[in-house]
């Protein structure tokens, strides 16, 4: 049977009240004497420990809260006991909290600077070796074609492509409205409306259909990529995989990339459509452009160079967004909280190396007569 803390309090020599402890002062016994203590409010002079069997930190801190609200002193304490009490007695007894020294700011500074520095390195050499692994798995499947996973190829497409057509769709349209609306507020004051079609035309098939598309599919599939592969780290199954001679890399990260990579353009090209739709919508409605004539003149003003930069940027964009995906999930090491910080990461990652990319392309195809 555990033994339980106790207490008695006993008229002393000097005729106030002695509190004595009995038994052993300790967090597991601690709690029978608890609400009792709470209640004592007598005229208690004195704290008598010399009775207590064992103490530790919470037995000790008790006592010396006790001391500090009844204004009694603690008497015949053990060494261990007196050196626990001095312990305590030191932490800050207003804030309940002991807070470690602190380095002088420009040294935290530099400090978290270096580890930032020293991380990124880290990453960026774990994210080579990544793409390494999937250039030689790659190279693998080449020469053993029947080791690729068609069914999980199609399965991945189905929902990285057939499953976002609403949302893409719904997406694209409301910012056609948008853009539709906003620039012809702006050419209303040059008498220029007309000019909204190419306008709408030129913006959603060269940059915002794609872009919005990939930074829609970032959010959806490279976080689920990130948060599937992870759960499987955290469960050993991609451990299981390798034990019986399974690559991840082949059977989970490929298919993901194929399919992103392939459904990336066709994706984008339908938010470019779903956008020119959103922009004929409004126009029709305030500017009073027939609905199918500005369907009409789209081919008229929209160069055919402008859909072939939507549709070379939809691969790479793929690409960007289900490497990040796949490789922050098999980074998830630790615990569940990591999966979802390792998710985030992903979709952070894959929408900024978007739109550094969007950026770098807007450029190149400038330079090469395609502006």
């Amino acid at each position: 049977m555990r033994a339980t803390a106790d207490f008695t309090t006993e008229p002393g020599a000097d005729g106030g009240l002695t509190l004595t402890f009995r038994g052993p002062l300790l967090v597991s016994s601690i709690g029978s004497v608890d609400g009792r203590l709470r209640a004592v409010s007598d005229a208690v002079t004195a704290i008598d420990l010399g009775q207590i069997a064992r103490i530790d930190t919470v037995g000790a801190w008790t006592a010396w809260s006790l001391s500090q609200r009844l204004g009694a002193p603690i008497v015949n304490a053990s060494t261990d006991a007196q050196r626990l009490i001095a312990a305590v007695s030191g932490s800050d007894s207003n804030t309940d909290r002991i807070e470690a020294p602190r380095l002088p700011l420009f040294e935290r500074v530099a400090a978290n600077v270096g580890k930032f520095v020293i991380g990124s390195g880290a990453g960026i050499l774990q994210v080579f070796g990544f793409m390494g692994q999937i250039i030689l798995a790659s190279g693998n499947l080449l020469r053993h074609p029947g080791r690729f996973r068609g069914n999980a190829l199609f399965h991945q497409m189905e929902l990285i492509g057939v499953n976002a057509l609403s949302i893409v769709g719904l997406m694209s349209f409301l910012v056609g409205i948008v853009i539709a609306q906003q620039g012809s507020v702006q050419l209303r004051q040059f008498g220029a409306e007309f000019l909204t079609v190419n306008l709408v035309g030129r913006i959603t098939l060269r940059e915002l259909g794609i872009l919005m598309t990939a930074i829609m599919v970032a959010g959806r599939s490279g976080s689920a990529f990130a948060a599937q592969l992870g759960t499987m780290k955290l469960t050993e199954e991609i451990d299981a995989m390798r034990t019986i001679g399974v690559s991840p890399i082949e059977a989970l990260v490929i298919p993901r990339l194929l399919a992103t990579m392939l459904m990336m353009p066709l994706l984008g090209v339908f938010g470019a459509a779903m956008g020119i739709i959103g922009g004929a919508f409004v126009s029709s409605l305030t500017l009073g452009i027939p609905f199918f004539a500005f369907l009409a003149r789209i081919p008229e003003v929209v160069p055919l160079h402008d859909v072939w930069v939507g549709l070379i940027k939809g691969p790479v964009f793929g690409l960007i967004v289900a490497t990040a995906g796949c490789f922050q999930g098999l980074q998830v090491k630790a615990d569940a909280e990591e999966v979802g910080s390792r998710t985030t990461a992903a979709v952070v990652l894959a929408i900024f190396m978007v739109i550094v990319l969007d950026a770098f392309f807007a450029v190149f195809f400038t330079e090469v007569g395609w502006g």
